[in-house]
């Protein structure tokens, strides 16, 4: 009969799993409502769609540079204070973004603010995350990362919708009370997994502290690095045809609302992609489905060289947004799986800094590949090598030697 400490703590972390979901979608959405308010803050300010645009690179860049030092962070002081912090510098950043009289100021502001910001969510929160599931991990983390992806279909009709009605900067102020309204509160919510709590709280009392793997041996290790490279490659394979596919479309003949569609089936398809690879990880073992997982996303991509008419587009879209989707969540699971629980936020900030250079590189490649061949032909192709070499390095981070999972599991 498990004690009533236990007892809450099973239905807690499911808690746990509902505030990340809300978190990372209203946090990942209000950064992403940009290119529905594109066209709208160029119209109203004049400036070029090009120089509004780079506010959106600026914010990978940001989130690059800060996804490794929050996640760090969060291991010292916890996740609940660093998704606070997070959450109000979003706040901030969106609320004088909205006031920007300038280009330099806007980018700034709603790329470099807005997108440090949001780099505070997502380490952290997967982190914990992992940390209150010993069974049914893929799955959690599947589930956050799920709501992450609830935002084009939640955040960006949000900001399409009050567009209509409003000017751009009282959309961008509005959002940004909702922001307040649901993350704050939200954040409230997260706690320490049981195990760093009580770790923590022996170190306090003095109790010996763990004498393991440290956070720079980690960093330096060839688990960590080849993990690294592998979540770089994954996210450069599937950033540019993400970025380019409505484009693509349309240079194929295909009418502009039409071509939307297909990019809302790729991310519809990819909420399916987060739960069904979630489970498959907790049946066979995430390293092996990320495996698989990465083969098939190479292989799937290269199908959009053949998609010329409506319905290829959909079939092409609907695979690449289901394995694309799924793979994501599977990182922060191996992390978990091989290094300790107390250096997960600078572990898996390390993946999530990869991550969004991976994501930064596609849009800039994919346009000038376009530009130079008036063709999106070789951005295919060359999606399909990247996310061969992500198969292949996914595959040499299974055959490294395995620590010992009782050494992977201290505090």
């Amino acid at each position: 009969m498990p004690s009533w400490t236990n007892t809450v703590r099973e239905h807690y972390r499911w808690v746990i799993v509902a505030a990340g979901g809300m978190l990372g979608c209203v946090a990942i959405g209000a950064l992403f409502s940009l290119p529905v308010l594109l066209r709208p803050i160029a119209l109203d300010t004049g400036w070029s769609t090009t120089g509004i645009s780079a506010a959106m690179t600026i914010a990978f860049a940001a989130m690059a540079v800060g996804s490794m030092a929050w996640g760090t962070l969060s291991d010292r002081i916890g996740p609940r204070a660093v998704v606070m912090a997070g959450s109000l510098l979003l706040i901030a950043g969106l609320a004088l973004a909205s006031l920007a009289t300038s280009l330099l100021a806007f980018q700034l502001l709603f790329g470099a603010v807005v997108g440090l910001a949001a780099a505070a969510i997502f380490a952290p929160l997967m982190a914990c995350v992992t940390g209150w599931f010993d069974t049914r991990r893929s799955l959690a983390v599947s589930l956050v990362s799920a709501g992450m992806g609830m935002a084009p279909l939640t955040m960006s009709p949000l900001a399409a919708w009050l567009v209509q009605g409003h000017d751009w900067r009282t959309t961008v102020q509005i959002i940004a009370a909702v922001v307040a309204a649901v993350m704050l509160p939200a954040a409230l919510l997260i706690r320490r997994p049981p195990a760093l709590a009580e770790a923590a709280a022996a170190q306090e009392a003095g109790a010996a502290h763990d004498h393991g793997m440290t956070v720079g041996q980690a960093v330096r290790s060839a688990p960590f690095l080849i993990l690294v490279l592998t979540s770089f490659l994954t996210c450069a394979t599937h950033s540019g045809p993400i970025f380019h596919t409505v484009s693509y479309a349309v240079t194929c003949g295909i009418p502009l609302m039409a071509a939307v569609s297909i990019y809302s089936l790729e991310g519809l398809a990819g909420m399916g992609g987060r739960l069904v690879f979630g489970l498959l990880g907790d049946r066979f073992g995430a390293a092996r489905t990320l495996v698989l997982a990465l083969l098939a996303q190479a292989v799937v991509v290269l199908g959009y060289v053949q998609a010329r008419e409506l319905g290829s587009f959909y079939t092409v879209a609907a695979l690449f947004g289901f394995t694309y989707a799924g793979v994501m969540p599977l990182f922060a699971v191996i992390a978990r799986e091989n290094f300790p629980l107390r250096m997960m936020g600078t572990v898996i900030g390390g993946t999530a800094m990869a991550s969004s250079v991976g994501m930064a590189l596609g849009p800039v490649l994919g346009g000038l590949i376009f530009d130079a061949t008036s063709s999106y032909t070789w951005l295919f192709i060359g999606a399909f090598a990247l996310g061969i070499g992500s198969f292949l390095s996914a595959l040499a981070f299974m055959r490294l030697p395995r620590r010992p999972l009782a050494a992977a599991m201290q505090g």
